[in-house]
């Protein structure tokens, strides 16, 4: 069974119980097996609208086994975010309850309309590399020369990201 990075983000009410209950979503996902969950980080909005930059993040990373093809995966995954309020419009950066995205899936290369993998921009955002860097340090991923720890090393130190909770599954 391929191994997967999700990360997961909320910026919209009860930031720390939106991540819960998307943990607890997937999981209840058929066949799907937990490996590690990073601590949950509160970090600046990124590439967001000025109105919105108030919205701060919280934000984790989540690794998975899953037999299930990642198009199959993504699929349940953005029915997960309907399900929990998230609506998507013009703005793609528009505030949400949540949004999960496959950071990778095992060692597959994929670009297609619906999903490219590893994702395009998980090394340029320190919200997605520092709590995967605390579950897999060593990960190298597909097209990336660097483990994880060296990517995070060699980003700038802004936008903020700052530990929120260690244990923040119930």
């Amino acid at each position: 069974m391929p191994e997967y990075g999700i990360s997961l983000g909320s910026n919209l009410g009860d930031r720390l119980a939106q991540l819960q209950t998307a943990r607890q979503q997937v999981l209840a996902l058929a066949d799907i097996q937990e490996l590690a969950a990073s601590p949950a980080y509160e970090t600046e909005a990124v590439d967001v609208a000025p109105e919105h930059r108030h919205l701060a993040f919280l934000n984790a990373v989540l690794i998975i086994q899953s037999p299930a093809p990642p198009p199959e995966l993504l699929q349940k995954l953005k029915s997960i975010e309907a399900a929990m309020g998230r609506t998507r419009g013009a703005d793609r950066n528009a505030p949400r309850p949540i949004d999960l995205d496959i950071i990778y899936a095992g060692r597959l290369v994929q670009n297609t309309d619906s999903l490219i993998l590893p994702h395009p921009r998980w090394m340029q955002r320190r919200f997605v590399v520092q709590p995967l860097a605390d579950v897999r340090p060593d990960l190298v991923l597909p097209n990336t020369p660097q483990p994880v720890k060296t990517v995070l090393l060699s980003l700038p130190g802004r936008p903020n990201v700052v530990l929120f909770s260690r244990i923040w599954m119930e």
